[in-house]
């Protein structure tokens, strides 16, 4: 069975950082892109970060760009997101994600790419 298991998340306060970290199945992590994709209060899952299978190819959404960075080591099979400068509006459930693919460079912002999904961890972001 594939697991994904997200960690970090918690109460922070605006202007402060989190790293949230994913432990992914030895056989998947190597064969997938990996993204973090956020949920606030409504169901739709917005894309936040993505990283290709060799690291060296990132994305970020509009929203987080400056302030946060994906990153993977593939001995470990674990994938982070460092985040900085919280906001309010960052606060939300975040989901891991892994989409298995042939190219080493390729990722993907589309939540529908992902073949498997982690059950999130909490960042909550006060004022």
């Amino acid at each position: 069975q594939v697991q994904l298991v997200e960690s970090g998340g918690g109460l922070v306060q605006a202007g402060g950082s989190l790293t949230l970290s994913c432990v992914v199945s030895r056989g998947v992590f190597e064969t997938s892109a990996m993204g973090w994709f956020r949920q606030g209060s409504g169901t739709h899952r917005w894309f936040v970060a993505t990283i290709s299978k060799s690291g060296r190819s990132t994305a970020y959404g509009d929203s987080v760009k400056g302030r946060v960075t994906i990153s993977r080591d593939n001995a470990k099979n674990t994938a982070w997101l460092q985040m900085n400068n919280l906001k309010p509006d960052d606060t939300g459930v975040y989901y891991c994600a892994a989409a298995l693919v042939d190219g080493s460079e390729y990722y993907t912002k589309n939540d529908y790419d992902y073949n498997y999904w982690g059950r999130g961890t909490q960042v909550t972001v006060s004022t």
